[in-house]
């Protein structure tokens, strides 16, 4: 993967520009069918929302130092960006950074991944606690409540915070700070309607789209689960994230985080030439690979069952639980 991991600042300006662009001109015809009605600029701000995530997308690749050559660059890109897509930069980079380190590990859950139970820790748990975790596995929540209130509140004040150093702290400061001036400069400018309407159903729709994606990318029929001491990075990465073969324009908009195991295998090769990689490699592309219609299925599972490595839904862990433990 060696040779694919070298930034290219020119493909990085115009992937930059052919991203900016669009989302402006997405957000000024939302603004325009508002306008005419408020109920339209809902449905105008689909397209917007699309491109956010690709700008999110650049963000994360900034993360990993792989959209500019320069590091300096790359963070205060990744930081401004981090505005607009309402994530904290050097806060997300560090908790970024202990999801690639563990993903894939039934030691290690928690760090920047989807709350995961084990179908033994499901059926140890009581009636409350099994509601809970039923209640956040739901894709109402999952997809709908949990996207909206992780980055428009969550991402305000993260959880541990404190205890990741200054730095962390330092960036969600200045990100919140950088929030509040967008938000005011909107309702100021355009008033609170046209924020209701306009530019918070963009951020919705966007965070459900990009917790999707992230959804997807390990939560799969196949994926790979190990105890600390048979969990391997590489097998991890091949094994325990997806290829997600989505039709080219959705590939493109996507930022190609959908070749997320070649990304796990090698994190500083740029979105731009993980296809490349599939080209030249054409056996990645039959491992872990789902289809749109695939994906849609994915949803139901939620348990990890470690006799059979394999994710199962709650009606599966249903039939196969013992009469006792029912």
């Amino acid at each position: 993967m060696a040779s694919y991991q070298l930034p290219d600042d020119r493909q990085a300006i115009i992937e930059f520009v052919t991203t900016v662009v669009p989302f402006c001109a997405a957000c000024w015809a939302s603004w325009a069918l508002f306008q005419v009605h408020p109920l339209l600029a809902i449905i105008g701000a689909l397209p917007a929302s699309v491109f956010l995530v690709r700008l999110f997308m650049l963000q994360h690749d900034c993360g990993h130092g792989s959209m500019f050559s320069s590091r300096r660059v790359n963070d205060w890109v990744g930081r401004g960006l981090g505005v607009l897509t309402l994530t904290p930069y050097d806060y997300w980079r560090f908790s970024h950074a202990q999801h690639h380190a563990s993903s894939g590990n039934l030691d290690r859950r928690g760090l920047g991944d989807i709350d995961t139970m084990t179908v033994e820790e499901y059926r140890e748990f009581d009636r409350i606690g099994r509601l809970k975790y039923r209640l956040y596995r739901h894709p109402f929540v999952m997809l709908g409540i949990g996207p909206a209130y992780m980055f428009l509140l969550r991402h305000r004040f993260p959880t541990g915070v404190l205890k990741m150093g200054t730095m962390p702290l330092r960036s969600v400061i200045a990100t919140n700070v950088g929030v509040a001036v967008l938000w005011a400069a909107i309702i100021y400018t355009l008033g609170i309607r046209a924020f209701t309407f306009v530019y918070l159903p963009i951020v919705i729709l966007s965070s459900s789209l990009g917790v999707w994606l992230f959804f997807i990318q390990h939560q799969f029929d196949e994926t790979h689960w190990e105890r600390s001491e048979n969990w391997t990075r590489e097998d991890a990465a091949l094994h325990g994230s997806s290829y997600y073969d989505l039709p080219r324009p959705l590939m493109w908009l996507t930022g190609n985080i959908g070749i997320h195991h070649v990304h796990h295998l090698s994190s500083r090769i740029p979105f731009h030439q993980l296809p490349r990689v599939l080209e030249d490699h054409p056996e990645l592309k039959e491992i872990g690979r789902l289809t749109l219609w695939d994906s849609l299925r994915c949803i139901r599972l939620t348990l990890w069952d470690e006799q059979a490595k394999k994710l199962i839904s709650f009606s599966e862990n249903r039939r196969n639980m013992p009469a006792s433990a029912a």
